[in-house]
């Protein structure tokens, strides 16, 4: 074969192979052009399919969360309204504090009689909200009082029997004009619970202790000396009033009892315990708090100070013509409370000096 030949063969098999080639390309680029319109078409699908998805859940979504908080906003306007029945209007002055009125009913009657019932033990806890500092004013039962409302005057123990918690509260916050947040109601079974929930407390009993009284169901018999008391026990310790000092040895006593309980509720073996005693708090005591209170009580409660709280008893004298009623000293009284809830003005004179 002659180089001509050669050569038209090589430029024959070279211009098949291009035809060959450019009619493969010609079928890739079709394909890729197809394929293309194929996922063009996918994602147009997919994309309508989701905006009416997204418009469709987003509809449901949006009126569900219109009506939530339409919801929402009236459960929090019914509780600002309970909250306004229960405690009166709270003062700006004391937004540094929480403080807590803690009522102790008697067990002397029967307990489905709520208008019966009394305010055996009434503490005003109070706690600082920065340092978590517990100042507790202790406050004698038959203490003399003009009821709020204008309902006359009484021993402060009836006012719960006149109008529950939410009047103590408010014939409390007349007394020292001072803003009350929240209450606490607890019978004494709740009570002998709560202590028997801990493990008891450890106090001195600075007495021997023998008292009944048939018509309140008590028959307290205990020797003197540092004893460990259960919930029964420390019921006893608290309601016996057979000393000379009566009705006010029971308030001494119980500011005593406070400050144990509290050195016990702060200790490690204790943590154990919380959840029990959480579900006796949660079924067997009455309180004004609710869920809307729940972050910031807990809060406060997570800064509670490790040193016993100071406890105080409100000053102030038997009448002169009935040694079972307690009259408040007012001056005494307003000195007190200055000191407990210091205004900006009173911190400011004490740096002065």
């Amino acid at each position: 074969m002659s180089d001509y030949d050669t050569e038209d063969l090589a430029a024959q098999l070279a211009s098949e192979n291009s035809r060959e080639n450019i009619k493969r390309r010609r079928t890739q680029r079709a394909r890729r052009r197809r394929m293309a319109v194929l996922r063009g078409l996918v994602r147009l699908i997919c994309t309508v399919f989701l905006l009416v998805f997204v418009g469709i859940s987003g509809y449901y979504l949006i009126g569900w969360g219109v009506e939530a908080y339409h919801d929402i906003r009236e459960m929090y306007e019914a509780y600002l309204v309970r909250q306004e029945e229960n405690r009166g209007e709270v003062d700006v002055r004391f937004d540094g504090y929480t403080n807590v009125l803690v009522l102790g009913l008697d067990d002397a009657v029967n307990m489905d009689e709520a208008p019966e019932k009394r305010a055996d033990a009434i503490l005003l806890m109070s706690m600082e909200n920065a340092t978590g500092k517990v100042r507790i004013l202790n406050i004698p039962r038959d203490t003399w009082v003009p009821m709020a409302q204008g309902k006359g005057e009484t021993r402060l123990s009836h006012v719960y029997a006149v109008g529950g918690a939410p009047l103590m509260v408010r014939t409390i916050n007349q007394m020292f004009d001072i803003s009350i947040h929240q209450y606490v109601v607890i019978d004494m079974d709740t009570f002998e619970k709560i202590v028997d929930a801990v493990g008891g407390v450890d106090l001195y009993v600075e007495r021997d202790m023998d008292y009944d009284d048939p018509e309140a169901g008590l028959s307290i018999h205990m020797r003197q000396g540092y004893r460990h008391l259960d919930g029964a026990e420390a019921e006893q310790y608290l309601r016996y009033r057979g000393d000379d000092l009566g009705d006010l040895g029971r308030t001494q006593r119980q500011q005593k009892f406070v400050k144990a309980f509290y050195a016990k509720l702060l200790r490690v073996d204790t943590l154990p315990k919380i959840p029990q005693l959480a579900d006796i708090l949660k079924q067997d005591v009455t309180t004004s708090a609710e869920l809307f209170d729940s972050v910031h009580i807990g809060n406060v409660v997570r800064k509670l100070n490790a040193q016993p709280p100071r406890t105080i008893m409100l000053p102030g004298d038997f009448a002169r013509d009935d040694d079972t009623v307690w009259i408040m000293d007012r001056a005494a009284t307003d000195k007190i409370i200055r000191e407990l809830f210091p205004s900006e003005e009173t911190e400011g004179e004490k740096k002065e000096e």
